[in-house]
């Protein structure tokens, strides 16, 4: 990738700083008030696009939490997923009896969020719950029960505040869309992890 500044990539802002970061506030106070009886919660951030929504997210709650991280890939050609999903990197824990919040990014046809779900209900935790920051509902395959919902965002293709393209556009402060003489004719609407 030739050096340029990032944000000349962009062809429009979908979400703000401001709007993500209001959101964000009031997402962490549902969440508190849901575990505010739990003694624990374990936040469990989908990498890798979640980690700067789990960071926020974690240091604006006000209950006992842990964190731990899970890599789940859909192998599959270019940008395209195949169906198949394999865990990546697994939990470091046991999350038997535990209270446990999946923290995804964005959730697209469903599949990978499926899966792990079903993988993660097998392992017997107390109770498991999904919190999205970005939901394609149009692109949706499979459904997902979501309890906490950041955005409902077009069928388009977004980087930013943790979502990339090429690993790149991670760091920008917000949600957006890139030109489309960036990555066409190559994305087909499915994000990297």
């Amino acid at each position: 990738m030739p050096t340029r500044a990032l944000r000349e990539d962009i062809a429009e802002v979908l979400i703000s700083e401001e709007q993500l970061q209001n959101r964000i506030r009031e997402l962490a106070r549902d969440i508190q008030a849901d575990y505010v009886d739990v003694e624990n919660v374990l936040l469990l951030c989908v990498l890798k696009g979640a980690y700067i929504f789990l960071s926020d997210l974690s240091r604006l709650l006000d209950i006992p939490h842990e964190v731990d991280f899970m890599a789940v890939s859909s192998y599959g050609s270019g940008t395209t997923s195949s169906g198949a999903v394999r865990i990546v990197l697994d939990l470091k824990q046991d999350i038997t009896g535990q209270h446990v919040l999946i923290v995804e990014d964005i959730i697209d046809s469903g599949r990978t969020l499926a899966y792990m779900r079903r993988n993660l209900l097998a392992r017997s935790p107390a109770s498991l719950r999904i919190c999205t920051l970005l939901n394609k509902p149009e692109r949706r395959e499979v459904d997902v029960p979501v309890d906490y919902l950041g955005f409902d965002i077009p069928d388009k293709f977004v980087v930013g505040y943790g979502l990339d393209y090429a690993q790149h556009y991670r760091n920008l402060p917000f949600i957006a869309v890139l030109k489309p003489e960036v990555f066409a004719p190559e994305v087909s609407g499915d994000e990297g992890a």
